[in-house]
């Protein structure tokens, strides 16, 4: 049964992405509003597919803030990184430069305000990438990191890339942690039953020491690890 749940879901949602991604870009040149509807969909399509055709759930305890505030969520697999724009309001996320290449999901991504990410290229992509999320921040947007900088499997416990402290003193803004544990549900191959949690934490204010905002938000990703 588990293997013909999953004989069903790739195609299913892969050709569901495939068609949001195509209608994002379409809307894109007409309607920002519909264009970034479209982007939503595309997490709150995942989501369907994997109540209705896996049998998982999504349970969030706790919520977001209703000001800008950079979200430093723990990274278990592709689940929480598609359902950004379904879990938080229009959020601009950091992404690896190298997804900007794939074709269709890298023009839909930048024009949605993702901000690409080289870890390589210097003191100059660094200011770049600053003042493009000081910016999405400006705009009231919700800016999200994944501070592990790779997917992690679930109950691992990886310490932070060091740009994420970086990050933190230059933006001057809360970090508010979440804990995510969607790994045993959306491992890589079979999907599986279950419930994925995420796990708003405390707010963090700007301006701690770097040992200690990354200790804080260490601790508070990891909190569904059991």
């Amino acid at each position: 049964m588990l293997l013909l749940r999953n004989l069903f879901f790739y195609p299913l949602f892969y050709l569901g992405s495939f068609l949001i991604t195509g209608a994002s870009l379409l809307s894109a040149p007409f309607s920002l509003a519909a264009f970034r509807r479209r982007v939503r969909n595309w997490g709150q399509w995942q989501r369907w597919c994997l109540k209705h055709v896996i049998g998982a759930e999504v349970v969030i305890e706790g919520q977001p803030l209703d000001e800008p505030a950079l979200y430093a969520i723990k990274h278990e697999s592709f689940f929480e990184a598609i359902d950004a724009p379904n879990l938080l309001e229009c959020p601009s996320v950091f992404a690896k430069k190298e997804l900007f290449s794939i074709p269709g999901w890298g023009r839909a991504a930048l024009a949605y305000g993702l901000i690409p990410v080289a870890r390589n290229e210097g003191a100059k992509m660094l200011m770049g990438m600053i003042r493009g999320a000081k910016k999405m921040a400006g705009e009231g947007r919700p800016l999200v990191i994944f501070p592990e900088g790779t997917r992690v499997p679930h109950g691992e416990r990886r310490p932070l890339q060091a740009g994420f402290a970086g990050l933190y003193k230059m933006l001057g803004l809360q970090v508010i942690p979440v804990a995510v544990n969607s790994g045993p549900v959306y491992q890589q191959g079979l999907k599986r039953p279950g419930t994925i949690t995420y796990r708003f934490g405390e707010p963090i204010p700007p301006g701690l020491p770097r040992d200690e905002v990354e200790a804080r938000v260490l601790d508070a990703i990891n909190a569904l690890n059991d």
